[in-house]
């Protein structure tokens, strides 16, 4: 018989011995009684990579592309945690940021900066979206084309960070305007 083939043997008699113990490990974990109330909550079935990386998850992130002036990064913020985040800050390399949000005032939506930070509930999620609150870039340094990848860092209250990228793409809809004037409908 070959070496190989002779440690390969070898090995397969202690790897089904640590399957076999990891197998009854978790059946034994999970033949507790049920009449009585667990100390902790049981973990979640599915912990998205980014929730585990940084504060919050952060789904299909993306930027308005735009040639000059002002635009936008939006996406969805996941928080699978038990306590309510709250994003008092944003920065990229490429242009100075505030957090912004979509009101109507006077019969006219404009938009405006946050107050507060934007908010994600414990255990839910955020929308960020053209015509609601979003991540501004107030005045690019260069143009952003669709394809670009933009790297942003996201301050939380307390202090902590978390860098995400996001994919520039062309878009149109809500007619916005990422203007001086802070979004008075485009004419």
């Amino acid at each position: 018989m070959p070496r190989a083939t002779v440690a390969s043997a070898r090995r397969r008699p202690a790897t089904l011995l640590a399957a076999a113990a990891a197998s009854l490990a978790v059946g034994v974990a999970g033949c507790g009684s049920s009449d009585r109330p667990s100390a902790e909550p049981s973990p979640s079935a599915s912990v998205s990579a980014s929730a585990v990386a940084g504060v919050l998850g952060i789904r299909d992130p993306w930027v308005k592309a735009a040639d000059k002036g002002m635009t936008a990064a939006f996406g969805t913020l996941v928080n699978d945690g038990d306590t309510d985040v709250t994003i008092t800050a944003a920065a990229t390399d490429l242009s100075p940021m505030e957090l912004h949000e979509m009101n109507m005032k006077d019969g006219k939506m404009v938009m405006q900066p946050k107050q507060g930070g934007i908010v994600v509930k414990a255990h839910s999620s955020q929308e960020l979206q053209p015509g609601g609150e979003h991540l501004m870039l107030m005045d690019l340094k260069q143009p952003v084309k669709a394809g670009d990848e933009l790297t942003f860092t996201l301050t939380f209250a307390g202090g902590k960070t978390q860098v995400f990228t996001a994919v520039a793409k062309p878009f149109t809809g809500a007619q916005e305007s990422y203007a001086p004037d802070h979004g008075q409908p485009a004419a």
